[in-house]
């Protein structure tokens, strides 16, 4: 019995020495033996994701360009995840500097979209551009899925046009529409897996630098398309510190509406709609923020309210975070800028001059008034928008939007009207001194001929 008993402690000792020896190889060289998650992200890159990269160069021209630069983005992303595997979430400062490398390269993508509105393939472009968001889901926190859920579909109203312009001439483009498309159906379902809180840090290891960050993925790894992050976490540094606090933190976030239970109760002598003496009191008012109308779980970054901006960078305006602004003015001095209006409310903007292109997102109660536009003015996941032109305009996109007046000028008959998913449209044609109103049809009718479906117009009555 004492020699088994000698025995297994030698044991013991031989598997301590191995366990050592492993974790120090593994520091040194992670690329060699990574953490299960990152193993699952590089078995969906040389499945569904390979296949897209393989299809674009196929295509070639800009399509196959553009998958270079994704290339590269999609090797930081995987070098970012073999980094968490190994260290511990750095504070909020240290993170933004960790991410700035990844947002560079998506803001690279997407400007190669901007310069290539001329492109045949421009619809290919617009739908990586639109999704390259979705691989900011490292940043969010505590549920990223929904987030790259929304960024997919951003992507479906480009790549039904690729399907509807190539599925009888060139099935390539149709494999390629499938397979980008599930590349980020299972990333969903790997986020759901292994990061649903959020991405998952290592418990152990030093805390993640610059430095820390690899570039260079497994061998045979295709890369998929980027995006660029949004705003990073919310530093929490109690839960990076151990592995209880860690878990802890979660816990808070996984408590929904029961988080507010440990919140004090106020007796009714403190209660100003049951004391009339305090609501006349003179006393400051509380200038704290303002509570979200229905409980909630821990704020994401993106409750953050961000400044109004109007500014020129590089070719594009970008118009943001306006409320009851009623004056916005944009003189355009270039042919080649482009302007990007984002989650402005209950404002008016005036564009003088011609521009490029012109893209509203995520507006309420927006009127636009502007004069000439070579490409395309786009309307996407707005609510209450009126549109006037005062020159001419091409084309017209309205998509994912509720409400949507848009007032054409003499000039502008001609402009081709295409809208997906949204409703309450009209389009007002000038005649006279006046002008007349026709809504966009909403209802379509579908049947089978026996050959094929046919799909007509059900016109709206009044």
């Amino acid at each position: 019995m004492a020699n088994m008993e000698a025995l297994v402690q030698r044991l013991e000792k031989a598997v301590s020495r191995l366990e050592t020896l492993e974790s120090s190889s593994n520091a040194e060289s992670g690329s060699d033996v990574v953490a299960p998650f990152v193993e699952a992200f590089d078995e969906m890159l040389v499945g569904t994701i390979a296949k897209y990269y393989k299809l674009s160069k196929e295509i070639g021209g800009d399509v196959g360009e553009h998958a270079d630069l994704v290339n590269e983005a999609v090797k930081m992303e995987r070098a970012f995840l073999v980094t968490a595997s190994q260290s511990q979430q750095p504070p909020m400062k240290e993170l933004t500097q960790l991410l700035q490398p990844l947002s560079n390269k998506i803001s690279q993508i997407q400007d190669f979209r901007e310069r290539k509105r001329s492109s045949a393939k421009f619809n290919h472009l617009s739908a990586i551009s639109d999704s390259i968001p979705g691989l900011g889901w490292l940043a969010i926190a505590p549920k990223p899925g929904p987030y790259v859920k929304e960024m997919t579909d951003a992507a479906m109203f480009y790549t039904n046009r690729v399907l509807k312009e190539y599925k009888d001439t060139d099935k390539r483009h149709v494999e390629w529409v499938k397979a980008y498309i599930s590349f980020w159906t299972e990333l969903q379902a790997y986020i759901k897996a292994h990061h649903t809180t959020g991405l998952s840090w290592s418990k152990t290891g030093p805390k993640a630098t610059a430095s820390s960050v690899t570039t260079s993925p497994s061998a045979g790894i295709a890369p998929p398309p980027p995006g660029p992050p949004p705003p990073p976490p919310q530093e929490v540094a109690s839960s990076v510190d151990t592995t209880s606090s860690r878990a802890a933190l979660f816990s808070e976030l996984n408590k929904g509406a029961e988080i507010t239970s440990r919140l004090k109760h106020v007796p009714d002598s403190s209660k100003t709609h049951k004391n009339p003496a305090l609501r006349n009191a003179n006393t400051p008012a509380h200038t704290g923020p303002k509570p979200f109308k229905a409980a909630a779980a821990s704020p994401t970054p993106s409750a953050k309210k961000e400044p109004p901006m109007l500014q020129l960078e590089g070719k594009k305006w970008r118009v943001e975070n306006h409320d009851n602004a009623s004056n916005l003015s944009i003189q355009v001095a270039e042919l080649k800028q482009v302007a990007y209006v984002y989650k402005c409310t209950q404002s008016t903007l005036t564009i003088k001059g011609k521009i490029n292109s012109i893209t509203v997102d995520n507006c309420k109660k927006l009127g636009l008034v502007f004069e000439d536009v070579v490409g395309i003015v786009e309307v996407i996941n707005s609510r209450d928008v009126k549109i006037q032109v005062l020159g001419k305009v091409p084309t017209i996109s309205i998509n994912k939007t509720d409400g949507c007046h848009v007032y054409l000028s003499k000039d502008s008959l001609n402009c081709e009207i295409v809208s997906a998913k949204s409703s309450e449209m009209n389009v007002l044609i000038p005649v006279n001194d006046d002008f007349v109103e026709y809504p966009v049809p909403e209802q379509f009718k579908t049947v089978w001929n026996g050959k094929k479906l046919m799909t007509t117009v059900t016109e709206i009555s009044g």
